[in-house]
């Protein structure tokens, strides 16, 4: 077979290697406090009375539909929304500040494990 390389496909590889290996590093969540007034007043909302009312609101909405509709999905889609509007924010905040402690103490016990060894 054969198989030529235009000139737009060698620069666009080309500078997709570049991209990928001039990369920088990123470290998010590091610092800065701009958005915390915005963060805390969403989570008040979600986790407070309105989104109570929101989540409780939706699963209504669901048991009717589903009634309406003769299935009990409409009313489980309305249990799930509550349910994943009322922990949105705990869900983000574990993700956002993720740490690993069990895995650096594993590592720590499995070193000294290792050092233990006979050589």
């Amino acid at each position: 077979m054969n198989k030529s390389f235009n000139a737009a496909s060698v620069t666009s590889l080309a500078l997709a290697l570049v991209l990928v290996f001039t990369v920088s590093d990123a470290f998010a969540g590091t610092g800065g406090t701009a958005f915390d007034d915005v963060w805390l007043t969403l989570t008040d909302w979600t986790q407070g009375t309105l989104g109570r009312i929101i989540a409780g609101s939706m699963v209504v909405v669901g048991l009717v539909s589903g009634i309406a509709r003769q299935s009990l999905m409409a009313f489980g889609l309305g249990i799930g929304g509550g349910m994943g509007l009322y922990n949105t924010p705990d869900v983000i905040e574990t993700i956002m500040t993720a740490t690993l402690p069990v895995a650096v103490n594993v590592a720590t016990e499995a070193g000294m494990a290792l050092a233990a060894l006979p050589h």
